[in-house]
């Protein structure tokens, strides 16, 4: 099954992105099953926003308390690579978890999908969802 993903969202992303410039900018990614309806953007609060990114931890709980309440899963995360490179960077595979997760990486404009998985992250052919 395909991944679904909202030109809202990517929207989102990429604006956010922009504005950050050139800090990395980070957020969660938010909806139902395999359908991303939403990139929520967050604080980066890693001491090095120019190199690195650390999602707002009580951005992350609100968002995962909201989702027990009924609302939107947390499906990922994302976050920007000012340095152009669309793909995982190292610091990126020292963080994942392997707990199987989408991440997004936007660069130069685009945005990759890859999931997190055990032995590490695989490329995620994504549906631009324009509804």
């Amino acid at each position: 099954m395909p991944l679904f993903l909202s030109a809202a969202a990517c929207e989102a992303m990429r604006a956010a992105a922009l504005a950050a410039h050139p800090h990395e900018a980070c957020g969660l990614l938010l909806g139902e099953g395999e359908r991303i309806a939403d990139a929520a953007p967050a604080a980066n609060v890693h001491p090095r926003p120019d190199r690195h990114f650390e999602i707002d931890p009580a951005a992350l709980i609100a968002a995962h308390k909201a989702s027990r309440a009924g609302g939107p899963q947390v499906l990922g995360y994302w976050h920007s690579h000012p340095n152009g490179r669309a793909a995982p960077s190292d610091e990126d595979r020292r963080m994942a978890t392997g707990d199987g997760r989408v991440w997004a990486i936007v660069a130069s404009g685009g945005i990759s999908v890859w999931r997190d998985l055990p032995d590490g992250f695989e490329a995620l052919p994504y549906v631009l969802d324009r509804g």
